[in-house]
């Protein structure tokens, strides 16, 4: 076999460059001047804090880079990929030169640029990575690994706030670690009770129930219990510098219901007897408001992520789990039911800060307009709709979010990107985002459409990147 050759053979050319993706040289002063040096602010992550507590170092870039990224894991499967290289039995350095293989392929899937952009921001790669330098490349990403532990990866992309998501039951003993260790910066628990909604399935939901009793050291015998032992959890995040909380299901429940219909569901429930989908949906309606009525009262901001449909590929599901990349885009009423439910807290004036999110781009200009209707003067941008999520995460998904919100709202107080990310090398989509804004302005002021106010617009911008979530988020 004949010896690869050095990495510098295969030359990026045009591709990459420092002002990739960004066409005129308002888009450059933008961003070079003002968006690239400032701190993030991932309000939303996936990131596990153990292993920032840890300061855990990976062993290797399969580890660090492909275990657990499901977009790639998609990529590969859809390129014939046997699934050994993917999450089975192979070798670390055996799935990391396949995916190396099939990187030339997915050309014009944001999974093209990600790559090239995390090899090149923090391993210093500025090379077009396919199975020809695939072994360098590992080799070299290996030897810098060493000296990559998890808060150097912090450090190094100039992150200021984490905010990881949190099940309600969580000890909270890691976010506890990482306080006490005087990082330069900080990581927040969110939030994220979606488990004890799922009534329907009373095994999980019991179990998930004494958890919460053991979590809270409170009976969970009736509704009321539960909810003191919920707001028990509440509180104990908040001492923990949390400032938010986050849902992720298909659409908001705003069913009507009667305060002695849901203490008799959850009785039921608790007894193992069979809950209906209908009564399900009571239950859920009357939890989800109790939860964002605690929302509300901490000043916290409610997150909403919705429309996702889960777990299609049932044969596979069921021999690879959840969460292994068999979840897509659904097709669900969203609007109604999310006025409803805003109308309800709002008509008593309790209604959070909110983020909602869609998976859908068919909802984008209705989400835009239904955060539009409770901006009420109180808080600069109390209704968020939040940045291009999942399948929208990307460079046309992030413009036309980005064009919708200027034209049914005010993008100058959008609380801007969030990487949704389980990886520490996530943080350069960050940086594209930051690329797609800037060379929106600057396409812009170059057509005569805005004003060339460069150090206004910048500030903007510098907003948008990071002071709006700041101040929205209390950080």
């Amino acid at each position: 076999m004949s010896k690869p050759l050095p990495i510098d053979s295969y030359s990026p050319g045009s591709f990459l460059t420092e002002d990739f993706m960004l066409q005129s040289d308002e888009a450059k002063r933008l961003y070079h001047d003002y968006a690239k040096s400032m701190p993030i602010i991932d309000y939303h992550c996936h990131l596990p804090p153990k292993e920032i507590a840890d300061n855990q170092i990976f062993n290797n870039l399969t580890e660090i880079w492909l275990r657990g990224d499901h977009y790639k894991w998609r990529a590969m499967r859809a390129l014939g990929v046997d699934e050994a290289y993917i999450t089975g039995n192979a070798s670390d350095k055996e799935k990391f030169l396949k995916w190396a293989s099939i990187v030339p392929q997915v050309m014009r899937n944001p999974l093209y640029h990600w790559t090239h952009m995390e090899l090149k921001n923090p391993f210093g790669f500025n090379q077009v990575l396919s199975l020809k330098n695939a072994e360098e490349v590992y080799e070299r990403a290996n030897d810098k690994l060493k000296t990559l532990s998890t808060n150097t990866l912090l450090n190094h992309f100039n992150v200021a706030r984490v905010g990881t998501t949190d099940d309600p039951v969580d000890s909270l003993e890691y976010h506890k670690k990482i306080a006490d260790s005087n990082s330069n910066f900080k990581v927040v628990p969110t939030f994220r009770p979606d488990p004890v909604l799922n009534i329907e399935d009373q095994e999980s939901f019991n179990t998930y129930i004494d958890k919460l009793e053991s979590a809270s050291g409170k009976n969970i015998e009736s509704l009321d219990q539960l909810y003191a032992a919920l707001k028990n959890r509440h509180d104990a995040f908040s001492a923990h510098g949390c400032k938010a909380s986050d849902h992720g299901q298909v659409h908001i429940f705003a069913a009507d219901y009667t305060e002695s219909e849901v203490r008799s569901l959850f009785a039921k429930a608790r007894l193992g007897i069979t809950v209906s989908a209908e009564e399900g949906l009571k239950f859920k309606s009357a939890v989800q408001y109790q939860l964002a009525l605690m929302d509300h009262e901490k000043g916290w901001v409610q997150q909403f992520h919705l429309g996702a449909i889960r777990d299609n590929n049932m044969r596979l599901l069921n021999s690879l789990g959840k969460n292994t990349g068999f979840d897509s885009i659904g097709d669900y009423q969203q609007i109604e039911v999310m006025s409803k439910f805003f109308n309800r807290l709002d008509s008593d004036n309790r209604l959070a800060k909110t983020i909602i999110y869609n998976v859908n781009p068919s909802d984008n200009a209705a989400f835009a307009t239904m955060a539009g209707n409770y901006q009420d003067g109180t808080i600069r941008g109390k209704m968020q709709w939040g940045s291009g999520w999942w399948y929208l995460d990307q460079k046309d998904g992030m413009e036309e979010q980005m064009n919708i919100l200027s034209n049914m709202g005010v993008l100058s107080c959008f609380v801007g990107m969030i990487t949704d990310s389980r990886s520490f090398l996530s943080f350069p989509r960050h940086e594209y985002f930051r690329r797609i804004l800037c060379n929106l302005f600057g396409n812009d002021i170059v057509n005569g459409e805005l004003p060339g106010d460069i150090p206004w617009i910048g500030k903007m911008i510098q907003d948008i990147c990071y002071n709006n979530a700041k101040e929205y988020f209390g950080f």
